[in-house]
């Protein structure tokens, strides 16, 4: 529970750095356990993308922010918003299940904040996306 106020805390500073000088801030998954999940790219009322009913092997529906992995640039992510309301698979890291780690970069082109946390992330349902396939041009 402390570890989600603290990271709705950063989020928050981020938020009202925002409103003066708009900076950028990205997270970024950095470890948590390998997933292959489907369901339905759907766009956040900030503009960050979903997975909404995703579900893997285990059955277990839920939903997920998306987001880079550390090796990887954006572009899967820019390629993503072509899918938004279309029924994708998505293979990469759920912070929120093994040893995730998720790292908060925020940039507001004066100064550069970063901010990590690991553990169990249970309530920070990120996934990093490694790779992703169009299923279907719809979702149920």
């Amino acid at each position: 529970m402390k570890l989600c106020i603290a990271f709705a805390a950063a989020l928050c500073v981020a938020s009202a750095s925002a409103a003066q000088d708009k900076p950028k801030t990205r997270v970024i998954v950095e470890d948590g356990k390998e997933m292959t999940l489907t369901g339905c790219v759907q766009r956040n009322p900030d503009g960050s993308l979903a997975l909404t009913s995703a579900a893997g092997k285990d059955g277990d529906a839920s939903s997920y922010i998306l987001t880079s992995l550390e090796t990887d640039s954006d572009e899967r992510l820019d390629d993503l918003k072509d899918h938004v309301g279309h029924r994708v698979e998505i293979k990469g890291k759920a912070a929120d299940r093994g040893d995730g780690k998720i790292r908060v970069r925020t940039d507001s082109g004066k100064t550069e904040t970063k901010s990590e946390v690991k553990g169990d992330l249970a309530g920070l349902p990120f996934l990093g996306v490694k790779s992703f396939r169009m299923i279907a041009s719809v979702c149920p």
